[in-house]
């Protein structure tokens, strides 16, 4: 029996599972909460709890594990990551301003050196050591990495190869090459994708060696693995070079944990988190891939990963009351702490404050709102004298009420400055308050979520009226909002990935009154009827509570699996290791091939001499780096390319292009030595 342990870090909980391989099914699960800015510590202690749930199983038989992670993610969204300088080779001046490359950049230094090469491979300008080597003496001491870019580096990456070389043998700091990330001939965006990475190069491998101690500790040996953003697994020693892979590596774990649950070859995965839902399209299994590549905190990059739709919407999004006269509600896109969870940590504080805020008709919010701050020292890059350190400060202690915390009017601002760098978390009535009053959801403080939503209800409307009688019908009427809004989300992923070419975007066809009519399904004078035309495959662990309204408001089957609040954790170790390189054929002159290669342009004769030798190079490295993985024997996939044009009436090829792709199960075993002898 092979034991595999699948893990998965979400905004509010990480999870663990143990996954009978032979069997294919779940022998044990558990969740606790995720731990920021230190991930390592939640995973941790997920790990401890999956195996107390199974005492029969020894550390020793787990066989492998693998991770999915939101750290990449987060850390781009939030501007994190260390210092790293950028080498740029070749290119010219305005590159810069592109594909918002200075704005990545900010104040880190960018060195710019003559060399690059032409498309066809040929040299265009030498590269110049002497000045690479005079800039890198220059650099300031917290530089962490560099990237280096250089111009057709794809066509001919000898210039990227040496300034790597040049850099370690000078610097000794990790270096990021454009052309190991990407085959792509976008300068620009290679350059940013590759200067993100080498910013995430130190924080994965603190987490990663955080991992493997713990891991040593519990006498687990197994390989590690991580998630990719396409779903596919990697080894933690590649995974260190190249972390920006990661990105969107959550969800994609849930599409791959959402086709092994189910069985189902086509659906919409529908993942809701306690921050955000998000949506991909399941074709044939496996998770449609973003033809763009993937888009994080406002960059597009070269990554290949899932084609995800991602809306400020989860079981944990503050709920907001608008100033027309009914009072509509509208939910997220901050993610506020529950009253219900804040009550089973800090319980006597927050009953305290909504008890005395419920003799107060009406409460002030402030009255019944808790500031929870997430350090525990005071964050070193705060001005000392600043009104955000002082009011860090006060919060050394712990929570706080808001209305014992703020002292001025100039307060409020600081503390809204220390929640957006997600240093301070507000409480607040969210739709996992409502489900705890109305029974759809258990584990929390429910009696904290009814004074909540009590006083919520309170509230009065434009029109004077209070927003709902009583608690429960405030409850309802949050969770209603949540189906309506997870409706429209699931529509417009579904829109957007619909062959037909609508006159109008998905997000505005999904929200057009004839649309939401035709959900309605109401009758009158002319029928109008709208419904997806596929499943929905609900994941999280509150998808049991709102999906089935949903799936009703859509009118499509809703399918819930077992396991769905672990989805994301038996996603990340169900997958397959999956390496792909790509390289071309150009064919620039009449009688002119060239096969460009690892080693540089490979000049031919012959289109098919020009195709043996290009395939035998991509399968050689594309298998080198699924060994690098985690794969010993895999299976080769080749797809073929071929582009050409009409000149003077004759079809003259212009470009083949080959993918080979080296894919297959990782390794299993408890002896390879992946995590470290001591902890």
């Amino acid at each position: 029996m092979a034991i595999l342990l699948g893990l998965d870090t979400g905004g509010t909980f990480t999870d663990a599972v143990l996954l009978d391989d032979e069997a294919q099914r779940v022998v044990a699960k558990a969740k606790s909460l995720t731990t920021r800015p230190d991930l390592s510590l939640g995973i941790g202690r997920a790990i401890d709890a999956v195996l107390a749930q199974a005492p029969d199983i020894a550390p020793a038989e787990i066989a492998l594990v693998s991770v999915s992670t939101t750290l990449a993610t987060n850390a781009l969204v939030e501007g994190q990551g260390d210092r790293a300088a950028l080498v740029l080779i070749g290119f010219d001046a305005a590159i810069s301003r592109r594909d918002n490359l200075a704005e990545a950049l900010g104040d880190a230094p960018l060195i710019e050196l003559s060399g690059g090469h032409t498309h066809a491979g040929a040299e265009a300008a030498p590269f110049d050591p002497e000045a690479l080597a005079e800039a890198l003496d220059a650099l300031p001491g917290d530089i962490a990495a560099l990237a280096v870019a250089a111009q057709f580096a794809t066509r001919n990456p000898a210039h990227e190869i040496a300034a790597r070389e040049l850099i370690r043998a000078r610097r000794g700091l990790p270096v990021t090459c454009s052309h190991e990330l990407s085959a792509g001939l976008n300068g620009p965006r290679r350059a940013l994708t590759a200067l993100l990475n080498a910013r995430l190069v130190s924080m994965i491998d603190r987490l990663v060696t955080a991992c493997e101690r713990h891991l040593a500790a519990r006498a687990i040996s197994a390989p590690l693995m991580v998630v990719r953003g396409d779903g596919a697994l990697v080894s933690s020693a590649l995974v260190r070079e190249r972390p920006i892979e990661t990105i969107l590596s959550g969800p994609a774990a849930s599409a791959a944990g959402a086709a092994w649950l189910t069985g189902l070859d086509t659906a919409l995965v529908s993942d809701i988190g306690g921050t955000t839902t998000d949506v991909c399209l399941l074709r044939d299994g496996k998770p449609a891939i973003d033809p763009d590549g993937a888009r994080v905190g406002g960059w597009r990059t070269m990554v290949e990963a899932v084609a995800m739709r991602t809306t400020g919407l989860g079981g944990d999004s503050e709920v907001q009351v608008g100033d027309g006269l009914d009072g509509a509600l509208t939910l997220g896109p901050r993610r506020v702490l529950p009253l219900a969870l804040a009550a089973k940590q800090f319980p006597d504080l927050v009953h305290a404050m909504l008890d005395d805020a419920l003799t107060r008709i009406p409460a002030p919010d402030d009255t019944w709102q808790l500031a929870v701050p997430l350090f525990r020292a005071l964050p070193p890059d705060l001005p000392p004298e600043s009104r955000d350190a002082q009011i860090a400060t006060r919060l050394l202690d712990g929570p706080a009420r808001v209305a014992a915390l703020l002292r001025s009017r100039i307060d409020a601002p600081a503390l809204t400055r220390l929640v957006r760098r997600g240093l301070v978390q507000m409480t607040g009535p969210t739709p996992s308050d409502a489900a705890h009053v109305l029974g759809l959801q258990t584990g929390w403080d429910a009696r904290a979520s009814e004074k909540a939503l009590t006083l919520l209800a309170r509230r009065r409307a434009g029109n004077g009226q209070p927003l709902a009688p009583d608690a429960a019908a405030m409850a309802q009427r949050i969770v209603d909002r949540l189906t309506a809004q997870s409706a429209t989300c699931l529509l417009e992923a579904a829109l957007a990935e619909d062959p037909r070419d609508w006159p109008l975007g998905p997000d505005t066809l999904a929200r057009h009154p004839l649309m939401q009519a035709g959900l309605d399904r109401a009758p009158g004078l002319v029928r109008i009827d709208a419904r997806l035309d596929v499943p929905v495959i609900a994941l999280g662990a509150s998808a049991g509570c709102y999906y089935p309204a949903v799936g009703r408001r859509l009118g499509c089957e809703a399918v819930v699996p077992d396991h769905a609040g672990v989805a994301n954790a038996v996603g990340a170790v169900v997958g397959q290791v999956s390496m792909s390189v790509e390289g071309v054929i150009t064919f620039p002159a009449p009688g002119e091939i060239i096969a460009h290669l690892e080693s540089g342009p490979g000049r031919c004769t012959d289109a098919d001499e020009a195709l043996a030798l290009l395939q035998a190079d991509l399968t050689r490295r594309a298998t080198e780096r699924a060994a690098r993985a985690g794969l010993d024997a895999p299976r080769i996939r080749i797809v073929r390319e071929d582009t050409g044009a009409q000149i003077e009436g004759r079809d003259m090829p212009v470009e083949t292009r080959l993918r080979v792709t080296a894919s297959g199960r990782p390794r299993l075993g408890t002896t390879p030595g992946t995590a470290p002898a001591t902890a």
